[in-house]
């Protein structure tokens, strides 16, 4: 059951844990008490490998025979099972006792979860590259420097910030130098760091993620609203708030879509550059657009005055937990300062892959793909509904991965409600509307029809025409 020439402890299942009584009697009796109660409770489930009785023995201080005797006697009772090469398990027809506690009741006719889940914030799981990026894993760690395996560069892999920067200048018009760049682990670890070194008031858009207002106080920084129109943040309203930093969506506004207006674009530099202000880019979902031209970073009008933050949340997944910072010169070691000696967040091997995946193509064949994919989805959304709620006007629709559904006046809570009802997950521009921002769009509906997993996609379609309220 071992290899002779070998530590019996090496091998596998070697570890496990038991408690023997320490008064007198028979050691074999304890020993094969102790195994029942473990099988008995469920600590060891069925399966479960145990430990070659030479290392079991050395362990518990036991002479070999006596756990070897034990062994042969449960097996010979059912408890466990012996094969040659496979070595002692539990065996597989004992299971643990069930629970006598009450189960919770639950609500008749109402499922415990959405079957359907329209909330935006996620692309479609589903479509991960699952292949392509084990690939670019096995061709990292193949070349990985020995020192990717001792504590981290707080401002992350070199291969990847040279990545990243080639990727930022090709495709979204970003002035980045890799010792500029900064990784982080997503937006929200970006906007973390960036609370620490920066201090006063910041303006943020009336509506956006209240998460991310959250984080900002949580610094100690004040935050102010700016009203939103059609083309984007009212920027010129800067003025009047006494802010030192402001928080944008420029190349799509979130939710409520569109870009900023190229007059504001370059008026919410020169308020910067007047001032000694700062502006943070959240680019968050700017490689999706279907029906314009691509909308170039604002970083790129004044590298000085402007942070730009993407991360791969939208599109590769929020679970890679990688994002970035392209940084003015003048912050750079502030915010390495902040984030300490080593990196603490993001998986140096991580790093490695993302940077072989930008490098090889990979993230940039994918990124066309997934544009297709949303774009079919968004045209799937606007055709249904034109038939289905024609009176139900949708904005927002020209990038990204959620729209905007307009609703009557008063509708949005009681049409949330009727979506639970139908099993689907959807959210009211109301929960993204700053609570001192005033008047701004009327109720509606932030649909993310990037969400849902290719097969359920009809279904949260017809759900959502079932919850829709009725023409006027």
């Amino acid at each position: 059951m071992v290899n002779p020439q070998g530590d019996p402890g090496d091998a596998p299942g070697s570890d496990l844990h038991l408690e023997l009584p320490a008064e007198p009697g028979s050691r074999r009796g304890a020993l094969m008490a102790a195994l029942r109660e473990a099988i008995r409770t469920g600590r060891l489930a069925p399966g479960t490998r145990l430990p070659p009785y030479r290392s079991l023995a050395a362990d518990l201080g036991l002479a070999r025979n006596t756990v070897a005797e034990a062994y042969a006697e449960l097996v010979a009772e059912g408890w466990l099972t012996a094969r040659q090469g496979s070595g002692t398990q539990v065996a597989r027809r004992a299971q643990p006792p069930k629970s006598d506690a009450p189960r919770r009741p639950t609500t008749p006719n109402r499922p415990s979860r959405p079957a359907y889940n329209l909330v935006q914030g996620t692309p479609d799981a589903s479509a991960f590259p699952r292949t392509a990026w084990l690939a670019s894993a096995r061709r990292a760690l193949t070349a990985a420097p020995n020192d990717a395996f001792g504590p981290g560069d707080p401002r992350g892999r070199i291969e990847l910030r040279h990545a990243v920067a080639e990727y930022l200048a090709r495709a979204r018009g970003v002035r980045a130098d890799p010792a500029r760049i900064v990784i982080c682990s997503g937006f929200a670890g970006a906007l973390r760091l960036l609370g620490e070194v920066r201090s006063g008031t910041v303006a943020v858009e009336a509506y956006g993620l209240g998460h991310y207002r959250s984080l900002l106080a949580a610094a100690g920084l004040r935050t102010v609203s700016l009203p939103v129109d059609a083309h984007g943040a009212c920027v010129e309203k800067l003025d009047g708030t006494r802010a030192q930093t402001v928080l944008l969506t420029p190349a799509h506004q979130f939710p409520t879509g569109g870009p900023l207006h190229p007059e504001r674009r370059a008026a919410v530099v020169d308020w910067a550059r007047a001032g000694g202000g700062l502006v943070l880019e959240d680019d968050y979902d700017g490689e999706f657009r279907y029906d314009r031209q691509p909308v170039g970073a604002v970083q790129g009008l004044d590298p000085e005055r402007v942070v730009y933050i993407g991360s791969v949340s939208k599109s590769l997944s929020p679970a890679l937990r990688l994002g970035w910072m392209v940084l003015p010169g003048h912050l750079v070691d502030d915010v390495v300062a902040a984030k300490g000696d080593r990196e603490m967040f993001a998986s140096a091997l991580e790093q490695l892959t993302l940077a072989d995946f930008i490098a090889s193509g990979s993230y940039d064949r994918h990124v066309r793909r997934m544009r297709r994919h949303y774009r079919r989805r968004r045209d799937q959304l606007i055709a249904v509904l034109a038939e289905r709620a024609p009176h139900v006007r949708v904005t927002g629709i020209a990038a990204g991965l959620h729209a905007v559904l307009e609703l009557p006046p008063g509708t949005e809570q009681s049409v949330v409600r009727a979506a639970a009802w139908q099993g689907l997950a959807v959210e009211g521009l109301g929960l993204y509307r700053h609570d001192v921002c005033g008047a701004g769009p009327s109720d509606g509906l932030v649909v993310g029809y990037g969400t849902p997993p290719e097969h359920a996609f009809a279904g949260a379609l017809e759900a959502l025409c079932g919850a829709l309220p009725p023409a006027p």
